[in-house]
């Protein structure tokens, strides 16, 4: 083995080594299962096939033919929808599907969240901000001219009654709903009869939640208005990192597709397609379960933090309906820092989470480099085994290192304590490997 492949194998396995000792709380991660290992590294990886299953340009796809239209099948069962692609190589890739789909060339306009207040940068504009740019997808790749809808602080949603005087004054042809915070179903339904009033169509961002609604939790967007959903396939759905389309809307189909290919890519991920699925197949059988955990692992973490004296938001909402808990850690400003500072503090003991903007943060002069909150997630804690019991552990944790201000590295040899009991991949099939186990092949 040269020097710099062991080296490379070296780094790979120090990080292995990390996350099994970790408290991995990022809402946007989660970790596959054995099975859909060994899918992601077959011979897949090595292939193209670009188009349509069918109509190829490539020869030598009839396995990976057989794959996709399966990966497809069994995606229309658990969404209960009508077409799916399963092209798209991720979610920021579906949204530019619909932005395709659904907006004109030259001069489109969509309404969608801004980025403070829950909006991914895949929803944001190409446009000048306190003497910077943004470099929003929507509007450096598509140049759609984006309008926000309003937004309810109190309450972490979108408000109705200001989106609709918004949308039919700036009559846009999209309205994408769906977020990167997103603690509660946003109302497609609300806000259908305005969009036909208008002449929009309804995309919706299902990144995030994409396990959620699949499973019979959250929303169903399609069956609320949604023309067509974006989706992310590594969050709560817990597969590989690709993206997916989905749609009800039989006369979108060709749309959709030509959206997709060839105008967005020419091959796409074939290894990641046979992963999600398997993935898909495992949320058949285990997703219900799976995903009920999710949320009241959710719930009993926001209540076990905000017991821990943390500033859980909208806890007169129960906090949240999905695998997110949002925390405003401004009051902790002058003790340890904001979300930047604290994130660090947490990685200090191996807790990964990610700092937060709140929708207040720019108007109070914060920055997303050191913002007022923090985003967690309980998607793959829960995937690992954890419960509600280990969830008021977990805010133990929190409350040793932030408000006790203990020394992080005495805590780190606490949770590394505390994993040992969790290092399989639960809700799937089989466990074989332990979860996050470098797999060696020579």
């Amino acid at each position: 083995m040269s020097k710099k492949l062991a080296e490379i194998r070296s780094i790979l396995e120090e990080h292995h080594e990390m996350i099994k000792n970790a408290i991995p709380l990022i809402a946007s991660e989660n970790v596959t299962s054995p099975a859909v290992n060994e899918a992601i590294v077959c011979d897949f990886s090595h292939r193209y096939a670009e188009g349509w299953p069918g109509q190829r340009v490539y020869a030598g796809c009839e396995f990976i033919d057989k794959i996709e239209i399966m990966c497809q099948d069994l995606m229309k069962e658990y969404f209960k929808c009508k077409f799916a692609d399963v092209r798209p190589v991720s979610g920021v890739m579906a949204n530019l599907v619909l932005y395709n789909a659904f907006t004109s060339r030259n001069n489109g306009k969509m309404c969608a969240m801004p980025i403070p207040k829950g909006g991914h940068i895949s929803h944001a504009p190409y446009q000048a901000s306190s003497g910077r740019f943004i470099y929003g997808t929507a509007g450096t790749v598509r140049g759609l001219d984006v309008k926000y809808l309003t937004f309810d602080e109190e309450n972490m949603n979108i408000d109705p009654d200001g989106s609709i005087k918004v949308i039919k004054e700036f009559k846009p042809e999209m309205i994408l709903f769906g977020a990167s915070v997103f603690l509660f179903p946003h109302p497609v339904k609300e806000l259908r009869d305005v969009a036909n009033e208008v002449g929009a169509s309804i995309g919706y961002d299902g990144a995030h939640v994409a396990g959620l609604i699949g499973s019979g939790y959250f929303q169903d967007p399609l069956r609320e208005g949604a023309d067509a959903v974006a989706l992310s396939c590594h969050k709560t759905l817990p597969g590989p990192q690709t993206g997916a389309v989905i749609s009800d809307r039989v006369d979108l189909v060709d749309d959709l597709k030509n959206a997709a290919f060839p105008a967005l890519f020419s091959n796409h991920h074939l290894h990641n397609v046979a992963g999600l699925a398997v993935a898909l197949t495992e949320m058949l059988e285990f997703g219900k379960e799976y995903h009920k955990k999710v949320i009241d692992n959710a719930k009993a973490f926001a209540q076990a933090l905000n017991e821990q004296g943390f500033n859980v938001l909208c806890e007169h909402l129960g906090f949240t309906e999905s695998h997110q808990v949002v925390v405003d850690i401004v009051e902790f400003k002058d003790k340890v820092g904001l979300g930047g500072d604290i994130e660090r503090i947490l990685e200090k003991a191996n807790i990964i989470i990610n700092r937060n903007l709140l929708p207040w943060d720019i108007r109070e002069g914060r920055h997303y480099m050191n913002p007022g909150g923090l985003r967690l997630g309980t998607s793959e804690v829960t995937r690992l085994g954890m419960g509600k019991s280990e969830m008021v552990d977990i805010a133990e944790f929190f409350k040793k290192l932030i408000v006790d201000k203990k020394d992080p590295k005495k805590i780190r040899n606490e949770i590394a304590e505390f994993r040992k009991d969790y290092q399989e991949v639960k809700y799937c099939f089989q466990s074989s490997n332990n979860a996050y186990e470098y797999l060696k092949f020579y």
